[in-house]
């Protein structure tokens, strides 16, 4: 039998190291980009921080609500759908965003160019029949 995977621990680990190594993290997240995402409850109103892999382009920073190619949108979709006023950590800098979901061919794209950065993305999409929704998280001010 297998162990459970504790995810709320996880993400406390990766959010620790993250946070005392100006934006970077070992495990599954070594050599790749990391942000961290706040985002409050669409339901509970509780505030909670993903850390995810995004795209950055220039100065805009993509987010791909994959939950590793479930047929179910992570959590914090959701959140970001009801709350879209938000914050963000990225390397050492925390600042306001407000989250945009991407539609059509822009969201195809951007999720293309993901794909070729991250290839995991694409076995996400390949594992399920919903189209994984993308956020452009656009800086404010």
């Amino acid at each position: 039998m297998s162990e459970a995977i504790d995810f709320d621990e996880m993400n406390r680990r990766v959010i620790s190291e993250f946070r005392e190594s100006g934006g970077k993290a070992g495990g599954m997240f070594e050599g790749k980009p990391l942000v961290l995402v706040h985002h409050v409850g669409a339901k509970s109103g509780t505030e909670r921080i993903a850390p995810l892999v995004p795209l950055l382009d220039g100065s805009r920073v993509f987010i791909f609500a994959s939950k590793g190619g479930a047929d179910t949108n992570p959590d914090w979709y959701h959140n970001l759908v009801a709350h879209p006023e938000t914050v963000v950590e990225l390397g050492s800098e925390t600042f306001p965003v407000t989250a945009r979901l991407l539609s059509g061919a822009e969201r195809d794209e951007i999720y293309a160019k993901q794909v070729e950065a991250q290839p995991q993305f694409g076995e996400y999409q390949r594992k399920t029949t919903r189209v994984i929704p993308v956020f452009e998280l656009q800086r404010k001010g």
